[in-house]
């Protein structure tokens, strides 16, 4: 999702993945597998791309 809206993959470690806009927003996403993402987590993702709840459905 943050890929289709313009975010880069800029960086890597271990299983955290840090996304960068052009517009300078960026997320960092912790990748675990399988998991389902915990809706903290996500709600930290949504917040900090500015994208809407919707976008990622």
């Amino acid at each position: 999702m943050l890929r289709r809206n313009g975010f880069i993959l800029v960086r890597q470690a271990g299983s955290h993945q840090k996304w960068r806009h052009a517009d300078g927003r960026q997320v960092i996403v912790a990748m675990h597998g399988s998991k389902p993402i915990p809706v903290g987590t996500m709600k930290s993702i949504v917040q900090g791309s500015g994208l809407s709840v919707d976008d990622f459905r």
